[in-house]
């Protein structure tokens, strides 16, 4: 599923990680990729670096931290493509964005690092 914007395109909404994120999202109109590797995140942001299209990319933290080259490039060149990085729903939350390091700047590192007791 796509928004459209004042300008008439539209945005695709993306997510690519982990299989226990990617139902729910898909179910708020996400398009998602289930246990994407490195290697797929690559293919994607090369794909809409070349379409020149508009998207709010989701991967998992684990995904962001691989830092691949075209993944480097569309963070460099910010404007339509935007990627967030998710924590994973079990486990310690460490966060790993430019967005995190600002906070983290701005707060301290205990507010980016939380530990989940099992359930």
């Amino acid at each position: 599923m796509s928004g459209d914007t004042d300008q008439g395109t539209t945005t695709r909404m993306i997510f690519l990680g982990e299989h226990s994120l990617a139902e729910g999202l898909r179910l708020i109109g996400f398009e998602t990729q289930a246990d994407a590797t490195p290697a797929d995140l690559e293919r994607l942001c090369r794909a809409l670096v070349r379409e020149r299209a508009s998207a709010f990319v989701l991967v998992d933290d684990r995904l962001m931290r691989s830092g691949t080259p075209a993944l480097r490039q569309v963070l460099d060149e910010g404007g339509r493509i935007v990627v967030m990085a998710i924590p994973p729903l079990a486990g310690p939350v460490r966060l790993t964005s430019r967005v995190a390091e600002r906070l983290q700047a701005l707060f301290g590192p205990s507010t980016l690092l939380e530990t989940r007791e099992p359930q």
